[in-house]
């Protein structure tokens, strides 16, 4: 799975996406924290209170990475899921602040960790052994993908090449190692080759933007072509 190292343009990524997150949300009322996302059964404010609590959820990971002790990122899938339940009907102005201040203490801590830390093997919550780099680009993706999700205009076309080009290979690395991933192969608009799984089938070709679009479920393969009948994927996590 995708890793990236700690450098200051991995930071800065983080840091920006939060940024634009934030500057996205300085418009939304209670009312609008309580209409739907695009996620189904969430509204705007349980993504939000996910991403405010995923960031010491991280962190615990890292923990375990400077310290040793095994540390899960969460206790149970309902844990979390209770958790996120618990956060999502506060006010607009309650849950901003919440990202807003695990964004900014969650990139303290990252900055903070000691280098032996970031060679450190850890599990989060999806499975995979992967060292601290890994947490970066778990961040990254979320911070992105889930500001698409609260529909308030900010799509995948909006993501940063620098960020898209990181969000993407991750996200087909998990369908590399996925079960049940049809034959088919993913082109760019240019024509290169992004990935092939099994032999034959289709030719699905578009934007990188499309293409993350369409395999992390965020569309239906909108701006997408297929020699064929467009692949069926697993879920994406």
């Amino acid at each position: 799975m995708k890793e990236i190292p700690p450098t200051p343009e991995s930071f800065a990524a983080l840091d920006t996406a939060a940024e634009r997150l934030l500057a996205g949300l300085a418009s939304l009322d209670d009312d609008g924290i309580a209409q739907p996302s695009a996620l189904p059964g969430w509204t705007r404010g349980h993504v939000l209170s996910h991403l405010a609590r995923q960031a010491p959820a991280l962190e615990r990971l890292l923990d375990w990475a400077r310290t040793g002790v095994e540390t899960p990122q969460y206790a149970s899938r309902q844990a979390r899921d209770a958790e996120i339940e618990a956060g999502a009907h506060r006010t607009a102005s309650a849950l901003v602040a919440d990202v807003r201040e695990t964004a900014a203490h969650f990139r303290r801590t990252v900055a903070e960790l000691p280098a032996p830390a970031w060679q450190a093997t850890i599990r989060p919550f999806t499975g995979e052994l992967c060292t601290p780099r890994r947490i970066l680009v778990i961040r990254l993706r979320e911070l992105e993908l889930h500001h698409v999700d609260l529909a308030i205009g900010y799509g995948v076309d909006d993501i940063p090449a620098p960020a898209l080009e990181i969000i993407l290979a991750d996200v087909l690395g998990y369908y590399a190692e996925a079960e049940r991933v049809p034959d088919f192969a993913l082109r760019d608009g240019q024509g290169a080759v992004l990935a092939r799984f099994g032999t034959g089938g289709p030719i699905v070709t578009g934007s990188r933007a499309a293409a993350l679009g369409w395999l992390s479920g965020r569309t239906g393969g909108s701006g997408l072509t297929s020699t064929g009948a467009m692949p069926v994927l697993p879920k994406w996590l």
